[in-house]
């Protein structure tokens, strides 16, 4: 029996070994007609034995949670042997293609076509390449470990150079990749880009920008950039070990261009339709962003998301860490470095606790559920009307709610000994750093357990780990903000700016065109309107006896009431049918935290030590 296992495990790990081995799979992207917006592809495959190459186009794509179904924009798909006899292909699913009769070898050629500039999709046109790979490349199942290569044919006449993560190879266009996972997480940039580079701690990092302005402007954006990342390696101690040598921002700032930020692992694509000039605190914002998630994420990676699966929905629990812990770190670096202050800083952490505070949609759904519930709604097609008003929370603000809650929490907790920046050290040091036996990969993912386990260990006190965990992340309780800002010195006050003390019928969006007032989005449970019985696209048409043909009558009927008034309102819903009630007015239970300095307090010594270790 020994004998016979030992026979099975050397003939095993000799096939492994061949299909390491095996040969490299080509890939040829030109652009015979940039103006009409389609890539020309061809992808080549050998050694692949007797059975059927089965060709797939990804439905998701790393840092996307849902799917998008990028065979969608795939055409005109056609195979070849090896000596160039076209084959047959059989679409098989939709986004699928066998081909059978290859004797070993094939080259598949196919347009694809892309017109969206962001961190998803692809875009072509006579100015550039925006290239995300799954929304570009086929490849073949079962062949996941083959590297690859890529090359980049420039349209005739253009001038145009690749930023990308992808390994140099011979020529300035082509380009290499060890395997499907690294090559699918390897956007580029391919067309007139302005590159610009420093140096960190023995780390190359280069910005390389597709965008309108002049190139001053980006010389003295690229001092901010600077700044940014030197921060970020403070947070961390150190920076991890980029595998092709440097780490590549690639920017479209284009007037055409989506708003988005995507991670990679040692790139990220920052699109805007911003301008140096215009919207520079922005646009940093999202820099500051990304490139935390070159540590959150990419290496520190939830094991629900490792490896990704490039053919359906990657549902993961621990988004509230992944995406709303480095949400709460972007703004926390820009205030660092000075490029914010204590106004803007102080405004995004309010946006975080609004988010939750007096949101029921928080009793509904924990941070984790949230986390579940980015399948549907990070970017993804939705059609039909949702509740989600009610009962969703992004994991983004929720996350950096928790993650706001936690800092101050632990600051306080040790004297301003143990913070944040502690726990996401002993995250890098343990499941991050160790890296991965492939690159690509990360071989000491976290798991909810794991989270829980590194903050007992900062803190000291596996208790209040448990107890954090169980309230305020697989919970629905709210942390007592205003005692914990009250250590910087941040106060609440009541209300939005100008909305304190007014009578409402809760947040409800009103559409007055056409000279009837029509409710435009589901009112929050438990507010006034959703307790008096109004939903979706009933028409208001009197309140306290007043007639209703706009917003402003609305606002109007509402000034002269004072909240806990109750009121006649006359509605017809939907359907058209008359319906009579009463409502119970309300007032805006949101809080917002100003510098008690603005509020006419005076700050302390004690509190101005902990605002500066904290934002300073």
């Amino acid at each position: 029996m020994r004998r016979s296992l030992l026979v099975l495990a050397l003939v095993l790990f000799s096939g492994a070994a061949q299909f390491r081995a095996a040969g490299p799979v080509h890939y040829r992207l030109s652009f015979p007609e940039p103006e009409h917006r389609w890539m020309q592809v061809e992808v080549s495959f050998t050694e692949l034995g007797g059975a059927p190459l089965e060709l797939r186009m990804s439905r998701s794509s790393p840092g996307r949670y849902s799917l998008h179904e990028f065979a969608k924009n795939v055409y005109d798909v056609r195979a070849y042997r090896a000596d160039g006899r076209e084959i047959a292909t059989r679409r098989t699913d939709p986004h699928g293609w066998t081909v059978a009769a290859h004797e070993g070898a094939a080259t598949i050629k196919y347009k694809v076509f892309g017109d969206r500039v962001d961190g998803t999709y692809l875009a072509i046109d006579p100015t550039h390449a925006h290239i995300n790979m799954p929304a570009a490349l086929m490849w073949a199942r079962g062949l996941d470990d083959r590297p690859a290569t890529v090359v980049f044919v420039p349209p005739a006449g253009r001038r145009w150079q690749v930023a990308t993560q992808l390994h140099p190879a011979g020529t300035p266009f082509e380009f290499t990749a060890p395997n499907l996972q690294y090559l699918m997480d390897s956007p580029a940039e391919f067309g007139p880009v302005s590159i610009r580079q420093f140096s960190i701690a023995g780390r190359t990092f280069r910005f390389a920008l597709h965008h309108t302005g002049a190139d001053g402007e980006l010389d003295a954006f690229m001092v901010d950039v600077e700044k940014i990342v030197r921060e970020h390696g403070e947070i961390f101690g150190e920076y991890p070990g980029y595998e092709p040598g440097h780490y590549t921002f690639i920017a479209d700032y284009l007037p055409w261009a989506s708003g988005d930020g995507m991670e990679h692992r040692n790139s990220t694509i920052v699109t805007s339709s911003g301008a140096l000039g215009s919207d520079r605190v922005g646009l940093l914002d999202t820099v500051s962003h990304e490139f935390f998630h070159g540590w959150n994420v990419e290496r520190i990676r939830p094991r629900s998301l490792e490896p990704f699966d490039f053919e359906r929905v990657n549902m993961s629990d621990e988004l509230w860490l992944g995406e709303g812990f480095t949400q709460y770190y972007a703004p926390l670096v820009l205030s660092r470095t000075r490029l914010i202050g204590l106004q803007e800083v102080a405004g995004t952490m309010n946006g975080f606790i609004a988010s939750i505070a007096a949101n029921p949609a928080r009793l509904v759904h924990s941070a984790v559920d949230m986390s579940r519930l980015a399948v549907f709604t990070d970017g993804g097609q939705t059609t039909d009307r949702t509740n989600w008003p009610r009962t969703f929370i992004s994991y983004y603000q929720f996350g950096g709610a928790i993650a706001l809650a936690l800092d101050l929490t632990l600051r306080e907790r040790s004297a301003g000994r143990v913070t944040l920046d502690d726990y996401m050290r002993a995250m890098w040091r343990v499941h991050g750093k160790p890296g991965g036996s492939r690159p690509g990969y990360v071989d000491r993912p976290y798991t909810m357990a794991d989270a829980e386990a590194r903050l007992a260990e900062v803190s000291g006190d596996a208790a209040f780990a448990r107890d954090f965990f169980a309230r305020y992340v697989q919970g629905h309780d709210l942390a007592d903000y205003p005692r914990l800002l009250l250590q910087a010195g941040l106060v609440p006050r009541p209300g939005r700016a100008g909305r304190a003390g007014r009578a409402r019928l809760g947040d409800v969006q009103l559409d007055d065109r056409g000279g009837s007032a029509r409710v435009a989005s589901p009112p929050p449970s438990g507010s006034p309107a959703y307790a008096a019985g109004l939903d979706v696209d009933d028409e208001i048409r009197e309140l306290d006896g007043v007639r209703i043909r706009s917003y402003a009558d609305l606002t109007g009927v509402l000034s002269r009431h004072r909240p806990g008034d109750a009121i006649a309102i006359v509605w017809a819903d939907r359907t058209g049918i008359a319906r009579t009630g009463s409502v119970q007015l309300d007032e805006d239970p949101s809080l917002e935290f100003v510098p008690i300095e603005q509020a006419g307090g005076t700050l302390t010594p004690a509190q101005r030590a902990f605002r500066d270790r904290w934002l300073n």
